[in-house]
């Protein structure tokens, strides 16, 4: 029989009311006041698809990967999403002056609009990029006829992300996977696989994580 082996928590915000409601649903001090902050610090905001926009979100990711001992998925994997997805596929860049410092890549499909990978420079965290880039997204689907912004899974665990997305005000649902038949972990080579590859990542150079990442994710390149 299948059993359950992993549980995660999964995110939407409705995007039925009207947006003066939805922004006031929004946590004031890790929201609102993040999206005021952007606005006082007239960031610039572009969006597209074009090799510039993917450079930008590259390099972001990068940096954001490495925050979180993970090599980044290959530059090819995002090429291929702009092919197959078309205009279904957005990245939305903040920058401050010409300098990019947080970026999203959403989908949509039907009356859904997902976001599937986001990545920040830590220098520019307090001057609200992502909160913009969030807010935008939120308002344009609503412009666009959208109902819903699917904010994805989240480990159970993870704290700082499940509370970031219901600071955004988006309703949690429990996900479960099941299996069968169980394949069984020790926990000990679970905690040596992920020693490794924090000193790995730690360690290595940009050019080397970016290797490691093709290496790692070359089935989905």
């Amino acid at each position: 029989m299948p059993t359950i082996t992993s549980m995660f928590y999964f995110h939407r915000v409705d995007l039925r009311p009207c947006a003066e409601q939805l922004f006031r649903s929004f946590d004031r001090n890790s929201v609102q006041r993040k999206i005021r902050r952007a606005e006082r610090e007239s960031l610039g905001y572009s969006e597209g698809t074009s090799p510039s926009h993917l450079a930008q979100f590259y390099k972001l990711l990068v940096l954001t990967r490495r925050r979180h001992c993970l090599p980044p998925q290959p530059l090819k994997w995002f090429r291929s999403l702009i092919s197959a997805f078309g205009k279904d596929l957005k990245i939305r860049v903040a920058l401050k002056g010409d300098t990019p410092i947080a970026s999203i890549l959403t989908l949509s499909h039907g009356k859904t609009i997902t976001y599937k990978y986001g990545c920040s420079d830590p220098r520019f965290g307090n001057l609200g990029g992502t909160a913009l880039l969030f807010w935008r997204t939120i308002t344009e689907a609503k412009a666009g006829g959208f109902e819903e912004f699917d904010l994805g899974r989240s480990d159970i665990d993870n704290v700082g992300l499940v509370g970031f997305k219901e600071h955004w005000g988006a309703v949690r649902s429990t996900l479960c996977y099941r299996r069968y038949p169980v394949e069984f972990v020790a926990p000990e080579e679970r905690k040596w696989t992920r020693w490794v590859m924090r000193h790995l990542v730690s360690a290595a150079p940009d050019s080397s994580l970016i290797t490691l990442g093709k290496l790692l994710y070359r089935h989905i390149g």
